[in-house]
């Protein structure tokens, strides 16, 4: 059953990105909502004691997709407010399978500052684009995305394995979806116009994500 639910995401995501490439909204928007609920069904079905942080957040982020459909501010805050959560209960799922006390304290503060880091430079450049009200709110959403990837390399510090870089990477992926998605709907100078380079790191992302975990 799990591989059913493999194939049902790998299917969905490759007509996504062909909608997203070549600008199809109606193919884009019906197919959005398949590729994380297909990544439930692969998780759930792939391990013996689904992690119910890990559950949540999976549902969380199909939530967000399907909010960040529709147009609008405020489709963007509910769309943003279900993947913080999202990002959240990654941490908890991830928290689950570690023992942070194992993790020496000279990994913890230079991760933890790189990301804190990325995220000023990435708003630096962002700022001016952004509307006023979404500036703290949106800096603060980054900066929970940054937590999300520290906890997963602080796993996989702690116990390093093919599962836990897998989890890394897709945090990175995840991260930088997230980047690529402020500059694609706020900059209107940037060179990323369109939405394929967002749900491509995206669906990668969460995927390596949900085979570390599975693994």
């Amino acid at each position: 059953m799990n591989f059913i639910y493999l194939g049902i995401f790998i299917l969905t995501t490759l007509v996504h990105l062909y909608a997203t490439y070549s600008n199809n909204r109606p193919f884009r928007n019906v197919t959005k909502g398949f590729i994380i609920l297909s990544l439930l069904g692969f998780y759930h079905t792939s391990v013996a004691e689904p992690s119910w942080f890990i559950i949540i957040a999976i549902l969380l982020s199909w939530l967000g997709d399907l909010f960040l459909i529709p147009k609008g501010k405020k489709w963007f805050v509910l769309g943003g407010s279900s993947f913080l959560l999202s990002h959240i209960f990654f941490v908890l799922g991830y928290n689950e399978l570690f023992d942070i006390a194992q993790v020496p304290i000279y990994f913890i503060i230079p991760i933890a500052l790189a990301y804190i880091f990325a995220v000023v430079i990435i708003f630096i450049k962002l700022k001016v684009y952004l509307p006023k009200a979404l500036i703290i709110p949106m800096f603060c959403y980054l900066l929970i995305n940054g937590t999300m990837n520290s906890f997963a390399w602080f796993r996989m510090i702690e116990g390093f394995g093919i599962n836990t870089l897998m989890t890394v990477i897709g945090s990175i992926l995840f991260f930088i979806s997230d980047t690529a998605l402020f500059f694609v709907d706020f900059n209107k100078d940037s060179i990323m116009k369109s939405h394929f380079l967002v749900m491509l790191t995206y669906s990668l992302g969460e995927f390596l994500i949900i085979l570390g975990l599975i693994l």
